[in-house]
């Protein structure tokens, strides 16, 4: 069977370190690649961009970094913008613009909706990310900014090879991968994990006991329709439920031996940190 190259980028295991974004740089800029891409501009384009997003209120703030490459997509709405072949999809799936034939088509830029196409006003052409198509043909197995993933958010191979990893990792996620932007129907061949959603988190503290963490707490969060998801306090008394569905109502049960059951309402509008949650000793009457 023919090779057909993905990517996967696991959001969760991304730490913001950049080194995807500077070996992008590092091979590109400056480099023409002839058939394959001009030399990228050393500003104002982003061949593997990293959105950052912050999450969640004081004293509970975390950031999410998102990278985001050319999608690759099977239905995509550049080469049906481009004309006379200018952009076109290969039999390994990677979509080349040409860096001749694009060369005054700026409609190119405008067809996708990913905004990961960009125009090079000094060379007249549009550029973007080739899934380092040039390395791929002289034998590498993955693009640079793979290469240098030092937290392995990004993984690259041919999905029609059973025994790639990638391939694992789709057979494994069980219903976990997403498309960024679904609601555009392009079918994209870079798919993700992780992507950030809602988040609810707080603290549970022993009224009696307020120098002490209260570890190991069971914590189980419900919604009408949903599955219970149940976790329980870490080290510090705390606990955390992550990728939740936006403007939903959920309840927070709170239970612990010797204690009175505590129950909070919360709606994700946004990420939620409830704070201290305080629990006190099960009196005669409560039992």
């Amino acid at each position: 069977m023919a090779k057909k190259y993905g990517m996967i980028i696991d959001v969760t295991r991304c730490n913001g370190c950049y080194n995807c974004f500077l070996a992008c740089r590092d091979e590109f800029c400056g480099n023409d690649y002839p058939g394959y891409s001009a030399a990228q501009p050393y500003s104002g384009q982003f061949w593997m961009q990293i959105i950052e997003r912050e999450r969640g209120q004081y004293p509970k703030v975390k950031v999410a970094y998102t990278p985001i490459p050319c999608m690759q997509c099977e239905n995509a709405p550049c080469i049906e913008a481009a004309l006379n072949g200018a952009v076109y999809r290969r039999a390994d799936g990677v979509v080349i613009i040409d860096p001749e034939k694009a060369e005054g088509q700026k409609q190119i830029v405008n067809a996708c909706p990913y905004r990961v196409i960009y125009w090079n006003e000094e060379k007249n052409i549009s550029q973007k990310c080739t899934f380092c198509a040039h390395l791929l043909d002289q034998g590498w197995k993955e693009p640079r900014c793979v290469e240098v993933c030092p937290t392995k958010a990004l993984v690259f191979g041919d999905i029609n090879d059973p025994d790639s990893e990638i391939s694992k990792i789709i057979a494994a996620a069980k219903g976990r991968l997403e498309v960024l932007h679904p609601e555009y129907g392009l079918a994209p061949n870079v798919k993700y994990m992780g992507l950030p959603r809602r988040f609810v988190a707080g603290e549970v503290v022993f009224r009696d006991r307020k120098d002490e963490c209260a570890v190991g707490v069971k914590v189980t969060l419900s919604s009408k329709g949903n599955a219970d998801k149940v976790t329980r306090t870490d080290n510090y008394g705390e606990f955390e439920f992550e990728e939740l569905d936006a403007d939903k109502d959920y309840t927070v049960f709170i239970e612990h031996s010797g204690y009175s059951a505590k129950k909070v309402k919360v709606k994700t509008s946004i990420d939620t940190y409830l704070g201290e949650i305080l629990m006190s000793k099960t009196t005669g009457k409560d039992r």
